[in-house]
């Protein structure tokens, strides 16, 4: 007992079961979240070669292809087609009466489209993405990876990637755009009904205004900006649902994935800032 019970044993087990100094503990989390970012960039690329080739495109993978992408933006849109136009005509009436108390009202419907069109209707859109498409096809996808299905996919001599996960990308980067550009036209309508009304009268200054609002750097910055929030919202979900981390990770890493969406959604949204306004 007394060689059990010596400090020459008792002491090499109290370290090894002592947490992992600051310094270590800092640079795993600094190793996971480089791995993490590394796996997004890395799942990022890959899916864009895919995309970018013609094989991608052959017919049975082109029926998944088209089917997945129907279901993740047909039931969706109606109900965020409404939300923009409730969103627009009540943005366009606080800014107009807002407008008319101070005597600005020539500069209100071009601060209606410049706030509502250019910079929360494209976020909007791939937030809503996220909660509605992008994240639940991330979980879904988890369950296939941990029911053994993708190294089935492996097994067989397919590729989980192109099989699984670009059809999923592609739904995602298509619905984000999609429902961008559909609720950019209607908050584009619902502005000029809450201002002119039901009439033409406003049609030749209207126009005017939006050509002088949509320059064409303007239109480039905009067209980036609604491009990249799409692969982000596409992407990110996706990337953390691909690999095994274990149990003990699984929700840390769901979150870190949030979490690194949306850091990129805001780096995003100040770069189409910098790049309109300055």
């Amino acid at each position: 007992h007394s060689n059990i019970l010596s400090p020459a044993i008792i002491l090499p087990m109290l370290h090894r079961l002592a947490p992992p100094a600051l310094h270590a503990r800092l640079w795993m989390a600094l190793q996971r979240r480089v791995l993490a970012w590394g796996r997004m960039v890395y799942l990022g690329a890959v899916v864009l070669v895919l995309a970018l080739s013609p094989s991608t495109y052959a017919h049975p993978a082109r029926r998944s292809l088209m089917q997945r992408i129907y279901l993740e933006t047909a039931p969706i849109l109606p109900g965020f087609t409404v939300l923009a136009a409730l969103l627009s005509l009540v943005l366009t009436r606080i800014v107009v009466v807002t407008a008319l108390s101070y005597g600005l009202t020539a500069y209100a419907l071009e601060m209606v489209i410049r706030v509502l069109v250019l910079e929360l209707i494209p976020l909007t859109a791939a937030l809503f993405v996220a909660l509605r498409c992008t994240i639940p096809s991330g979980a879904a996808l988890a369950q296939l990876r941990h029911a053994g299905h993708l190294d089935a996919l492996r097994r067989a001599g397919a590729d989980p990637v192109r099989a699984e996960l670009l059809p999923r990308v592609a739904a995602g980067v298509f619905a984000c755009i999609t429902l961008a550009a559909l609720s950019c036209v209607v908050a584009l309508v619902m502005a000029y009904l809450g201002v002119y009304g039901f009439n033409l009268a406003g049609l030749p200054s209207y126009t005017r205004m939006f050509g002088q609002v949509f320059s064409p750097a303007v239109t480039l910055v905009f067209g980036i900006k609604t491009l990249l929030s799409s692969l982000a919202v596409a992407v990110i979900p996706l990337a953390s649902a691909v690999y095994d981390e274990g149990q003990a990770l699984s929700q840390q890493s769901e979150l870190g994935g949030l979490a690194r969406m949306f850091a990129v959604l805001l780096l995003i949204e100040v770069a189409s800032l910098v790049g309109n306004y300055y």
